[in-house]
């Protein structure tokens, strides 16, 4: 798998961006989100654009707080559809330009987000695409953990935590791994999860955000 250099990460945006775009008819907009209880698909591609046009503006850098996302939702309020996804195709077309220059898009957002489009509308797919290969071994390869833990998926392992102690193994797969570590996974799933032994210790580092506060099951 090639290393996302910013002009291949921008190939993975892309593709996932046309991805979303063909889910959307007239029914999918409103339909809201489990695993973001207080968003409908719009207020999530809205986001999407959002989240492209600041990229590109260079007025965010790090994931956005509550107060920037619920911002950049209300930046939309009013539009069309079709506007909507015409502010967002205009603002990717100038993350290829940035890409071009060396900076990557927010690839890791537009992944976790597709996916919890395709639940929302019940329409599973693209989880061993490329994108997510490329989230998933970022997030893992951030995960930080008070006692060692080994991670592995299809195609390898991950290492965290000290050198020295009891392991911890997890075996799981490169879509639960994007999943859990972005909090789409409750307390009751993390835990359930295929440990080699009593995972207590770490939990609670597992997710950036989250956990979700109840099961979500796709």
């Amino acid at each position: 798998m090639p290393t996302a250099d910013p002009a291949y990460a921008w190939t993975l945006y892309r593709d996932t961006q046309q991805r979303i775009v063909d889910l959307m008819d007239d029914d999918a907009w409103d339909t809201r989100l489990p695993a973001c209880p207080l968003w409908s698909v719009r207020d999530v591609v809205a986001h999407l654009a959002a989240v492209a046009e600041d990229w590109v503006s260079g007025t965010l850098t790090v994931p956005p707080t509550d107060a920037e996302t619920a911002a950049q939702i209300a930046r939309f309020e009013g539009h069309d559809t079709a506007d909507v996804l015409a502010a967002w195709d205009s603002a990717a077309g100038q993350l290829q330009r940035l890409a071009a220059d060396g900076t990557a898009p927010p690839l890791g957002d537009i992944v976790v987000h597709e996916h919890d489009i395709r639940g929302a509308l019940g329409v599973p797919g693209a989880r061993t695409d490329a994108a997510v290969w490329q989230v998933s071994d970022q997030l893992l390869d951030m995960l930080r953990t008070p006692v060692p833990v080994r991670v592995t998926v299809e195609d390898g392992e991950y290492r965290a935590g000290p050198r020295t102690g009891d392991e911890i193994t997890l075996r799981t797969t490169r879509f639960e791994a994007l999943r859990w570590r972005s909090g789409r996974r409750s307390h009751a799933q993390l835990a359930a999860m295929d440990w080699s032994a009593d995972p207590g210790p770490v939990l609670e580092h597992l997710y950036l955000f989250g956990p979700a506060q109840a099961d979500l099951v796709e």
